[in-house]
């Protein structure tokens, strides 16, 4: 056996197919050193020496302590506990009563106590999984280090045991007699069970069906008692010509390390402490994933970031839905093939947590976030506990199908290397009055603002001052069209410049003058314009001359405008090159996406598909649009898509993985900033908020999956008073009545939003644009002005004012109070509602704690 295992580095490349890694030897380890080193006999360390003792965590051993928290570790176990010494609660990794949970069985019951599980790919692209507990602390190899403020605990997964692999598929009548007559009748009768002859080709086949637990150890110790050899076995492998290779041990290493920082504990998995066998890639990894779970017996909730929030009350008894599974920023374009057009709210902040009476904690993804998937689920599926935690990707996989001789098959791809990041979540405690989840937003809001998260906070202005009324037009699209019968693409102007000036005209003659002006498809041939390696004004609607006038008038008007623009994208073949420039998915291709039919709910392939442009070219592309762009002087600039998706690159040999994904969006947001115009974005990605000025298309609700039991305003709590928002335009949203959606803008603080054209809405059918059917003006402008002055009415006495608080009052009534003192109470019930001696009429509305 090959005593050498190899350390790869993060940087360095493994296997891109598993077939293709036949000629690496099986036992080498992917790691972040890039040396070799002896064969890892698991160091079981020194004892770990107690600083302090805590009669609340008994059998615990304390480590680290601050002003405001303890840290106390099991060094038999590994779990760990804080300490919250303001509100006494005790946080354990691992439930305390876990060993009497009767429900949870088998390997469900093991991984209560387990800090780690590791899923990782055998040969078939197949899922396994190993646990810190039973592949690591029950074989005793799990050792503890002093650190600063806290401790490392290190965990070998999986031992050198043998398997059935350490015999022969066959092994001929005369060497399988030989054995027999070495052993005793008790041996003999474990080899006789597990092998059967073929007395056809004088041969002994093994029974793999037979090998199981007791039985393979039987059979193995009859092997071992025998004196069968590894070089006996590698002769039995060539006699017979078989497919066998000895298997080597799967170890896995990985590491967690446990410190206090102030009022948080911080739990990190360091990239260069993790090692996996070059054979059995890793896929994901979650970490501590009953931190804080709440028992059958306890009331309390679980925090989700979908969309604008959502809870998940403990022991809701929703036992036949689905656990609350999301990936953090959606999902990655060159890996979702999602076919149907079912729309969920993405996740905006990498944060989730748990909610007890007068405690709580708010888990922050400190790194990996564009790596993580937010988990959760409830008592009574697989124990009876409710519990919420991060999982990390660590390779993606996806599978090839091959065609050989007529067959099918698949063969399983990985990206190239491992993420490059440490896995490290922040668990923040509140206790008291900020135990709630207006207190998690606040704290949330306050950890961004310290750590520059967040833009420069305005200072409140006048109440006299309104609200912005947000409005996106539609320059021009592309149709199909005809000349003699043959068709061809043009473009359809929908609102030219001067038009736009008319529009903004009649709504400043409605009083409506706090305008920002999204105007989109305006340049490079429309709304899904060519990319944007150049800037060429669409002629249709005005062209160069035009957009240069038409700034100025909205300068001169006080209108805030934002060109629209798409990096992300290629909608056209021209001018961009395909093979260079779009993002490789794991097969190698260059990655599409095609075009939804709505009406029909799948992928519409009668359309041409967009191609996905890597986030390398991406960067590119904003340093040509920002050369032209400074032309026209507009003050401002929307970004379409690159606060809202984050693509991976897997192009061989030059791979951009999400988190180097995230650095490059933010190198072009850093660009966009010096150059000092304002930066309005669709979706609002966490790291993309601290350069933003405003955000269209904000979650508003959550994705109401069913396992979901209230939704919360929390992303709103987080940006309000730093960034002006609001969520989808009214006029193609799903509301069939005004009256909610009024009241939804007061309780979450957001602003109007209106899209339009100029010309009618039959000037969009039979284009790629049909579901702009409800957007000329005129069908709108009364409406919208109505809405806006309501909701303007209220909403400006808070102007730049933060959400300090907002609760459930009782079914379709909720407070939503600024840090002003000025509350609001929505009624969305077609009855009245009493609540503290005040009615709050049917779908309305009453407010107080402030003059207006």
């Amino acid at each position: 056996m090959n005593s050498k295992k190899a350390l790869i580095g993060i940087g360095l490349v493994c296997c891109l197919l598993l077939s293709s890694c036949s000629g690496t030897n099986s036992a080498d380890l992917v790691s972040a050193n890039q040396t070799e080193t002896e064969t890892k006999i698991f160091d079981q360390g020194k004892p770990l020496i107690a600083a302090f003792t805590d009669s609340r965590a008994a059998n615990m051993k304390g480590v680290a302590e601050n002003d405001a928290l303890r840290l106390l570790v099991d060094d038999q176990s590994g779990s760990v506990a804080v300490i919250h010494k303001t509100s006494g609660e005790i946080w354990y990794s691992n439930p305390s009563d876990r060993d009497t949970d009767p429900l949870a069985a088998g390997v469900n019951k093991s991984e209560l106590s387990a800090q780690l599980k590791l899923q990782y790919y055998n040969s078939f692209g197949q899922v396994n999984a190993v646990n810190s507990y039973t592949d690591a602390v029950m074989h005793k190899q799990v050792n503890f280090e002093p650190i600063e403020n806290g401790v490392r605990i290190n965990y070998q997964f999986g031992t050198s045991a043998k398997s059935a692999e350490d015999m022969p598929q066959k092994i001929s009548k005369t060497r399988y007699e030989g054995l027999l007559a070495k052993l005793d009748k008790t041996n003999q009768r474990a080899l006789m069970l597990v092998y059967t002859e073929e007395s056809d080709n004088g041969v002994y086949v093994r029974n793999d069906g037979a090998l199981k637990g007791l039985q393979l150890e039987r059979a193995l110790k009859a092997f071992e008692e025998a004196g069968y050899t590894e070089e006996e076995l590698a002769i039995d492998i060539e006699e017979n010509n078989l497919d066998q290779t000895k298997p080597e041990p799967r170890l896995f290493l990985a590491t967690i390390e446990y410190t206090l920082d102030g009022d948080s504990l911080v739990a990190r998995v360091p990239a260069d402490r993790i090692e996996y066998p070059a054979k059995y890639p890793l896929g994901t990894l979650s970490l501590l994933s009953y931190f804080g779970a709440g028992s059958s017996q306890e009331e309390g909730s679980l925090f989700v970031p979908d969309g604008s929030g959502a809870l998940i009350h403990f022991n809701n008894g929703k036992t036949q839905y689905p656990a609350y599974q999301q990936p953090v920023y959606g999902t990655d374009k060159t890996m979702d093939r999602t076919e149907d057009a079912l729309s969920t709210e993405a996740i905006r902040l990498p944060v989730f947590g748990i909610l007890r009476e007068n405690s709580a904690f708010l888990g922050i993804i400190e790194e990996g976030a564009p790596a993580a998937t937010v988990n959760a689920d409830i008592s009574g599926k697989v124990n009876s506990y409710n519990y919420v935690y991060p999982s990390f990707t660590v390779l993606n996989k996806r599978d090839l199908t091959l065609d050989a001789n007529g067959q099918q098959r698949s063969i399983p791809s990985f990206q190239e290397r491992p993420m490059a990041t440490d896995f490290t979540i922040r668990y923040a405690f509140l206790g008291g009055n900020q135990a709630s989840y207006s207190g998690m937003a606040a704290y949330y809001q306050q950890y961004l603002d310290q750590n520059n998260g967040l833009p420069q906070k305005e200072q409140s202005e006048q109440n006299s001052d309104n609200i912005p009324f947000y409005l996106q037009l539609i320059g021009s699209i592309s149709k199909q069209k005809h000349f003699a019968g043959i068709p061809y693409q043009a473009l359809e102007p929908l609102t030219t410049f001067e038009q736009a000036k008319d529009i903004i005209t009649e709504l400043q003659e409605r009083e409506i003058r706090d305008i920002k002006l999204r105007y989109a498809g305006w340049f490079n041939e429309g709304l899904n314009h060519k990319v944007p390696d150049k800037i060429s004004v669409d002629q249709a609607i005005g062209g160069k001359a035009g957009m240069k006038s038409f700034a100025l008038f909205a300068k001169e008007q006080n209108i805030s405008l934002f060109p629209d623009v798409a990096v992300l994208m290629a909608n056209s073949d021209s001018s961009f090159n395909k093979a260079k420039e779009a993002s490789r998915t794991l097969k190698g291709d260059p990655a599409t996406l095609y075009p939804l039919d709505v009406a029909m709910g799948r992928r519409d392939s009668s359309r041409l598909p967009s191609s996905i442009i890597s986030p390398k070219t991406a960067n590119a592309y904003m340093d040509d649009l920002l050369k032209e762009f400074q032309k026209y002087d507009t003050g401002g600039i929307s970004l379409r898509d690159l606060a809202d998706v984050l693509n991976s690159d897997f192009r061989k040999n030059k791979l951009i993985d999400r988190i180097e994904s995230e650095q490059l969006s933010i190198q072009s947001l850093e660009k966009v900033k010096e150059s000092g115009i304002d930066v309005l974005a669709e979706g609002g990605n966490a790291y993309t908020l601290p350069y933003l000025t405003d955000i269209m298309n904000a979650p508003m609700t959550s994705s109401k999956f069913k396992i979901e039991d209230e939704e919360i305003p929390f992303y709103q709590m987080v940006v309000r008073g730093y960034i002006d928002y609001t969520g989808d335009p009214y006029n193609l949203s799903t509301y069939t009545d005004v009256k909610p959606y009024i009241l939804k803008s007061l309780e979450y603080g957001a602003n109007v939003y209106f899209e339009w054209i100029h010309e009618p809405n039959y000037k969009v059918k039979d284009s790629e644009d049909s579901h702009l059917y409800a957007v000329n003006y005129k069908l709108w402008i009364d409406e919208a002005s109505d809405i806006y002055r309501e909701v303007n009415a209220i909403l400006k006495n808070v102007k730049n004012e933060s959400i300090t608080h907002h609760e459930k009052l009782a079914d379709g009534v909720f407070r939503t109070e600024y840090e002003n003192g000025l509350f609001i109470i929505v009624n969305y019930n077609r009855s009245a509602v009493t609540f503290d001696g005040r009615t709050i009429e049917a779908e309305s509305y009453v407010t107080g704690g402030a003059d207006l």
